[in-house]
């Protein structure tokens, strides 16, 4: 593999490393709610990038015949890099890598959130994206998106459930004119 892309690959790891360690909850936080659905994303996305690259070594489905796209995906990479924690800093003290709801927990749907309920994970989505397009592998670039895209659909749902749980009808208007985790489709 490239060096600029084993660069912006320890960028983004090193980051996510950084978030799962610093934003966990806390113990006076409502607890049990995740269901190992953060174990299940990094079970995933190991699985998924590990096969990915293991696909590209062994097999040739390019997206196009030229190096542009490589560099087009690193940038897509740190691009959701930069949202996510664009993301994380406008929910403050209430974002959490686990699913859990905080003291004073208010609902959030302004900046990000008025385009998609869960704009963290269109983020990380858009990063995964840029990984598979940097591998300039059809093949690749769909393994890690619908691996990804399933784990992060489960690990919604569970979150969804403990929001409507926490905000009743506010959450079910919300989620009634706002699209999921794809802007304008989903």
């Amino acid at each position: 593999m490239n060096i600029l892309f084993t660069i912006v690959c320890i960028i983004w790891g090193l980051s996510e490393i950084l978030l799962n360690r610093l934003l966990r909850s806390k113990a006076e936080d409502l607890q049990n709610e995740d269901r190992n659905s953060l174990r299940m994303i990094w079970m995933t996305i190991l699985i998924s990038t590990s096969f990915a690259i293991l696909i590209t070594q062994r097999s040739s489905f390019p997206i196009i015949n030229n190096n542009v796209i490589f560099y087009i995906g690193l940038a897509i990479i740190l691009s959701g890099v930069i949202l996510r924690l664009l993301v994380i800093r406008s929910m403050g003290a209430m974002f959490t890598v686990d699913v859990t709801i905080r003291k004073e927990h208010k609902l959030k749907t302004d900046g990000f959130f008025k385009i998609v309920r869960h704009p963290s994970y269109f983020a990380s989505l858009l990063s995964f994206i840029g990984f598979g397009l940097s591998l300039n592998n059809w093949l690749s670039l769909a393994v890690v998106f619908i691996m990804i895209f399933m784990a992060f659909s489960r690990r919604i749902q569970i979150e969804e459930n403990v929001l409507i749980n926490q905000f009743g009808d506010a959450y079910l208007d919300y989620k009634k004119r706002t699209k999921r985790i794809i802007p304008f489709i989903y």
